[in-house]
């Protein structure tokens, strides 16, 4: 089985469950790969009949099965997502002597996977993300880009390599006409033109907004919308700089599940690096994610001093001294409190199930329990 047709076969499942949310969405992923103006066509009329049958939700699976029974049979070029695109050696970014400096950072980003990018406010991440752009120079090391190499051309380097700001730029006219100018600067013809954008907007959530102007789009529709314009483009790599920021919690799920599965294309997989302070909701969809404190850099594979140490962070109401009354047949190395929550580190011979069913026995009362050993957390609590 190819991954096109495992991934038509997710969307079968999402469908069979009626799950129509998250369905639909991975629906045109799959419709975007066939990159058949045919479907695209379809999947456009599908969405906006959706639109209008909200409450038509058997019908919209049976719509959305015939079309899938369709794009399933399609051949699909796929590409090597294991692909190294970027590679970045000891890279050095100083202010001067007594002021930031970032690094040494060495990073290699593949087509197909997400990087997450964490630390406190004031730590190089924008720093950072505007190097690997090449928006900034840097003083020492080494950056290279795999697309990059036969062409040395500035124009196909910008076009390949997106950086998106936390504060974009305001535009004018409709967001329908926008997406079609950024194709038109492509040479795409009109018909494929207004056939793309509008295949675009469907992914993005955008269907119900694509005549508004600017000013009349909330922050995150305004992201969607730098997303759709960059997307159009085919980057190699795309940066983004705190896009979950404005977004309620919902929809911070909800972009990075998309951003998850556009980076995973089949046709076209794309390198994403994305900073954030939502750092377990990053967690969730990064295959790997960098750590920067005081310009200093750490990832994710990086074991604890203690290899298998446990670390678990609690929120809980309950006194310190009743939780050391709970850990007591443990070996409970140190028990801290920190940003109004409990952190507990134990030895190797510890496990997380028996400190979870220890509490459950004290009916502690919890709020939450987490499992932070291999979290970038555990950084941040040091």
């Amino acid at each position: 089985m190819t991954k096109h047709q495992q991934r038509a076969a997710e969307v079968y499942h999402f469908f069979d469950n009626k799950d129509t949310v998250l369905g639909f969405r991975k629906l045109l992923d799959c419709a975007i790969d066939t990159q058949d103006m045919s479907i695209y066509k379809e999947a456009i009329d599908l969405t906006d009949w959706k639109e209008t049958h909200n409450h038509a939700i058997d019908e919209l699976i049976e719509k959305s099965k015939t079309l899938l029974a369709k794009i399933e049979k399609i051949q699909v070029k796929e590409h090597v997502s294991e692909q190294s695109v970027l590679k970045a050696k000891d890279i050095v970014k100083s202010y001067g002597s007594n002021r930031f400096s970032l690094g040494p950072v060495s990073v290699e980003i593949n087509k197909g996977q997400v990087y997450g990018l964490v630390g406190e406010n004031g730590n190089g991440k924008t720093t950072l993300l505007r190097i690997l752009a090449n928006e900034i120079s840097f003083n020492d090391g080494s950056l290279n880009y795999s697309f990059n190499e036969k062409s040395k051309n500035e124009y196909d380097l910008r076009t390949k390599l997106v950086y998106i700001p936390q504060r974009t730029e305001k535009w004018y006219g409709s967001l329908k006409d926008n997406l079609k100018f950024v194709l038109s600067n492509h040479g795409v013809s009109p018909e494929e033109n207004e056939t793309r954008t509008l295949m675009m907007i469907a992914r993005l959530g955008l269907w119900n907004y694509k005549h508004l102007k600017w000013s009349e789009l909330s922050s995150g529709y305004k992201m969607r919308f730098e997303l759709a314009r960059i997307l159009l483009r085919k980057p190699e790599i795309l940066l983004l700089d705190e896009p979950l920021a404005n977004l309620d919690v919902l929809a911070q799920q909800v972009i990075l599940e998309d951003l998850k599965s556009i980076a995973n294309s089949v046709n076209h997989p794309i390198a994403l690096i994305l900073s954030s302070q939502q750092l377990y909701e990053v967690e969730k969809i990064s295959d790997k994610v960098i750590f920067l404190k005081n310009g200093k850099y750490k990832d994710n594979s990086e074991v604890n001093d203690d290899e298998n140490q446990l670390i678990i962070e609690i929120d809980t109401n309950e006194s310190r001294d009743k939780l050391l009354e709970v850990f007591k047949d443990f070996n409970l190395e140190k028990l801290n409190f920190n940003g109004g929550v409990y952190v507990a580190y134990f030895s190797s011979e510890t496990q997380f199930y028996e400190v979870i069913s220890a509490l459950g026995n004290a009916k502690a009362e919890i709020i939450y329990i987490r499992n932070i050993s291999s979290s970038t957390r555990r950084f941040f609590v040091n």
